[in-house]
């Protein structure tokens, strides 16, 4: 491989930004199961991913790889602690577009890039430049005009950004490929999702799966759903500074944003556009300085 393409192998851009996406578009999927209880579909989510995981296991030829994982104490012990964050945002994730709480959803999304940065620094030691902390202060300034609006659904954006950002900082730091380490967190997660479907199954309404083909269609479904976004940004967690991983993540939030005003005509309050804009302008800055820097001469 010349070094050229040892440039480009390791960029984690094009994962980050298929991740985001299909997380942007998530609550036009979740309009197909929203008969099914956010935790028992939690529970069927992670049933469903967890064989997925090993499908492409075998197929990418990973079972060595997954095996020296699981015999790493530490590595398990990280993948334990991240597989009860995502468990945990998944859970306050599908409640609130359930219950109609999208804009609460997407500021929580808008927080997370600030978590991102602040982990970055303090924890990672990344440093940012002059545009990237102006970028910092449109969007910290946007997030506060929100939090002033929207305290009774506070606790919702609070919990989306900072499960989701100390989850992407754990993998990141965790010494395990990003396919065994999802399906390792899909296991350790197996036998409570079990439970959950199983407490379910055995209320008088029954079980949501096996009832209605399309239905467990749509469940069997939520496993993709889940597996591919984030094997796509475990990926990208591990080849991108986490701060810059973190403002490209706006791309997620801005869907959710205008999925709340058109699909789910959620009504828009001066102080939600005001917040909007300063974030956009907030993105548009920090892009600049990436390609500001990309166009930049290479010291060799």
């Amino acid at each position: 491989m010349n070094p050229q393409e040892e440039e480009k192998a390791p960029s984690g851009l094009p994962a980050a930004i298929a991740a985001y996406l299909i997380w942007g578009f998530l609550p036009l999927y979740l309009i197909l199961v929203q008969t099914v209880p956010a935790f028992e579909f939690v529970g069927w989510r992670i049933i469903w991913t967890l064989p997925i995981c090993l499908v492409i296991v075998a197929l990418r030829k990973q079972g060595p790889d997954l095996r020296a994982a699981l015999a790493d104490r530490q590595s398990l012990a990280i993948l334990t602690a991240s597989a009860t964050l995502i468990a945990v945002n998944w859970l306050v994730y599908i409640w609130a577009v359930q219950n109609h709480h999208l804009f609460a959803a997407s500021l929580g999304y808008y927080i997370n890039p600030l978590v991102n940065v602040l982990l970055g620094t303090l924890v990672l030691g990344e440093r940012l430049n002059r545009r990237q902390w102006c970028a910092v202060a449109l969007a910290a300034a946007g997030v506060a005009l929100l939090l002033g609006g929207a305290l009774t659904t506070l606790w919702i954006s609070l919990t989306l950004a900072f499960s989701f950002g100390t989850y992407g900082l754990l993998r990141k730091r965790v010494a395990v490929g990003s396919l065994p380490g999802l399906t390792i967190e899909s296991a350790i997660l197996l036998l409570p999702a079990s439970g959950i479907a199983l407490y379910y199954a055995l209320q008088p309404g029954g079980s949501s799966f096996g009832n209605d083909l399309w239905l467990s269609l749509a469940i069997v479904f939520g496993g993709v759903v889940t597996a591919v976004p984030l094997l796509l940004f475990a990926i990208a967690a591990r080849r991108m500074d986490y701060s810059t991983m973190g403002f490209i993540q706006f791309l997620a939030p801005t869907i959710v944003f205008i999925l709340g005003l058109t699909v789910f005509d959620e009504p828009l309050q001066p102080v939600q556009l005001a917040c909007f804009v300063l974030i956009w302008a907030a993105l548009a800055v920090f892009l600049y300085d990436l390609w500001s820097r990309s166009r930049a001469p290479k010291v060799v």
